[in-house]
């Protein structure tokens, strides 16, 4: 029998398209870090340059170019941690919910029957 991939939504599918079942391999860790560090920054400098061009009383290309960088190291900076984070916990989760279900098929299931 086939096995039948899930179908998530847009979103899902570009910043963590993986069941959580099992542990991400190493090229699948970074590539979560890549999407996340560099996706989420980028967005946030987008949206948050019309308001530092409305605030700024003199606004110039170097500061324009100066409040884009800050804005986008900082949030590389976030972001990336913050996958970090979640791709640990992921394969933490991931190996507790393996030991559980290994231990479970070796007992006779619940209720040790």
């Amino acid at each position: 029998m086939q096995q039948v991939r899930p179908r998530y939504k847009l979103a899902r599918r570009l910043l963590f398209p993986y069941s959580g079942e099992e542990p991400l391999a190493r090229q699948q860790a970074l590539r979560v870090i890549v999407a996340w560090a560099l996706s989420f920054p980028l967005v946030l400098s987008l949206c948050a340059m019309p308001i530092a061009i409305a605030l700024m009383r003199t606004v110039t290309l170097q500061k324009v170019v100066f409040f884009f960088l800050l804005t986008f190291l900082s949030g590389v900076v976030i972001f990336g941690s913050l996958a970090c984070l979640v791709v640990y916990m992921i394969n933490r989760a991931a190996r507790i919910y393996q030991q559980r279900k290994q231990t479970s098929d070796t007992n006779g299931g619940r209720y040790g029957s």
